[in-house]
């Protein structure tokens, strides 16, 4: 198969409607605030990077002003540049001498899978060259299939697939069909009693777009104390940049669902194909996962990543409502298909706990522990402020390395909160729980926990799922926390601990 780009030669301009139709200016000043999907679960929802979502589950509110010469009577102002996941039916314009009585979001792009579809059935030139002399003939054909797949023209020599002959095939159209644009366009049609210069806001909502929090907590040796930073990823899928915008994120989870689907604008190229197809070929190894901290559920695991300086560009936390909005305090680029990294704070030492912990509900059997790190969201600790939710990556030095220990996930966490993050199974401690004696009514369980790390370790086993009732004679004292049964107990480097208790039931 051999791919070719049709040539886009225009010959002649659209004629002109019958009303005036007026362009915006350009955008004097925007700002585009990004919502989280709503069904994010902040890196524990199961995902492949092999197969992603092809587009981004959030959306944004993009405001912006612009300037326009409306005329008298009639007219279509249009606005070019606006997102091309616009939600037409959320387009708020303020400014206006008069109503808007109609808008339509224009977003059929010049490009030349478009352009080979708009002139469907109608005729256009094809040039031909020769590749082995050079020389190029022209002769005339109409287009007569669509443009996915084999490109089919008809000349005088009957139906032909472009391409597939000895030539090298383009195409030459007479125009532009109505309805293609160089960039998404918002159109709206007004009728003003006389001419006025005026300012308007435009503001919108735009599927396609996400962001999310990452953040990177590096223990200290005496493991009651870490570093956490923390960093915000915006991202865009759009085909549409906004240079020198003020831009922010909301954490939280506002109430909103919408249906649409699709990647937006899609593959723009026109691809010519012979047929029968080709036997297939083996496929390529699928590509490595992304970096950790950069797979934002579409869009373009290989779109440039722009990361700003820490000391330059931290987000401001402000109140909106029950939300929280991150405002960046200068103006930045949000860049078509994507990403950029700002800080969301600096780095600072804050006071954790940690453990181990794991279930001990009824567990006949080994299982390994999860390693747990605790604070409270208090200046006490070093915190004190709005967490969004978002993943933690866990590290520790190790012979002068850091080293990733564990990777778990926070959900939003305002001020006074208690934090807990918790990791993946760790194979250092093990839990093995066995049944030694059984009677109708009551079982006897033996409850052991092996440390094998060369440090002392704390451990809390939990019965969240078991009446308190049901557990008797414990060997050790269990604590009450948020209603349920603790064992909590600290365990030696390279030793055990041992918990005795009958439970009763079947």
């Amino acid at each position: 198969m051999r791919l070719f780009l049709a040539s886009l030669i225009m010959l002649s301009a659209p004629s002109a409607h019958a009303q005036a139709i007026v362009a915006a200016s350009a955008p004097v000043d925007t700002s585009v605030t990004i919502y989280r999907a709503p069904f994010d679960t902040f890196g524990n929802r199961p995902t492949d990077a092999r197969d992603p979502l092809p587009w981004l589950a959030g959306y944004a509110l993009i405001s912006e002003t612009r300037e326009i010469d409306v005329p008298a009577g009639p007219a279509v102002i249009r606005f070019p540049g606006v997102a091309a996941g616009m939600l037409a039916e959320s387009v708020v314009v303020s400014g206006l001498p008069v109503g808007v009585r109609e808008k339509n979001l224009d977003a059929q792009l010049l490009s030349p899978r478009n352009l080979y579809a708009g002139w469907f059935g109608r005729p256009v030139t094809l040039r031909r060259e020769d590749p082995t002399t050079g020389k190029v003939r022209e002769e005339n054909a109409v287009i007569r299939s669509a443009p996915g797949g084999a490109a089919i023209v008809q000349t005088d020599h009957g139906f032909e697939a472009m391409t597939c002959g000895p030539f090298s095939d383009s195409i030459a159209y007479p125009g532009v069909p109505d309805g293609l644009f160089p960039s998404p366009t918002l159109s709206i049609a007004t009728d003003a009693p006389a001419p006025v210069h005026v300012r308007v806001r435009l503001a919108y909502l735009a599927w396609n777009y996400n962001w999310r929090a990452d953040y990177v907590l590096k223990l200290a040796p005496d493991l009651h104390h870490a570093t956490l930073s923390a960093w915000v990823t915006l991202a865009s899928a759009d085909v549409t940049s906004f240079p020198q915008t003020m831009a922010a994120v909301v954490a939280g989870k506002p109430n909103f669902s919408d249906a649409r689907g699709g990647n937006g604008d899609g593959d723009q190229d026109l691809t010519y194909q012979c047929f029968p197809s080709a036997p297939a070929s083996t496929p390529p190894p699928p590509p490595p996962p992304p970096a950790p901290g950069m797979t934002m559920d579409a869009m373009a695991m290989a779109a440039p990543i722009m990361v700003t300086a820490r000391k330059a560009l931290v987000a401001e936390a402000e109140n909106l409502g029950d939300l929280k909005l991150f405002r960046l305090p200068q103006p930045t680029t949000v860049a078509a298909r994507g990403q950029k990294q700002v800080a969301l704070f600096d780095p600072r030492t804050i006071a954790i706990d940690v453990l181990h912990v794991a279930a001990l509900d009824d567990l006949d059997g080994t299982t390994a522990a999860q390693l747990q790190v605790r604070t409270r969201n208090r200046n006490a600790e070093g915190l004190g402020l709005a967490l969004p939710g978002g993943k933690v990556r866990i590290m520790a030095e190790r012979d002068g390395h850091a080293l990733v220990v564990g990777e778990g996930a926070l959900e939003d966490r305002a001020i006074n909160d208690r934090v807990e993050i918790g990791t993946a199974q760790t194979p250092q401690v093990t839990v093995k729980q066995t049944i030694t004696a059984r009677t109708k009514t009551t079982r006897t369980i033996t409850a052991t926990i092996s440390n094998a790390n060369p440090f002392a370790i704390r451990f809390e086993g939990t019965f969240k799922q078991t009446a308190a009732a049901a557990i008797q004679a414990p060997s050790s004292p269990l604590v009450l926390v948020d209603g349920h049964r603790v064992w909590s107990v600290r365990i030696p480097a390279n030793g055990r601990a041992v918990l005795h208790y009958h439970m009763s039931g079947d």
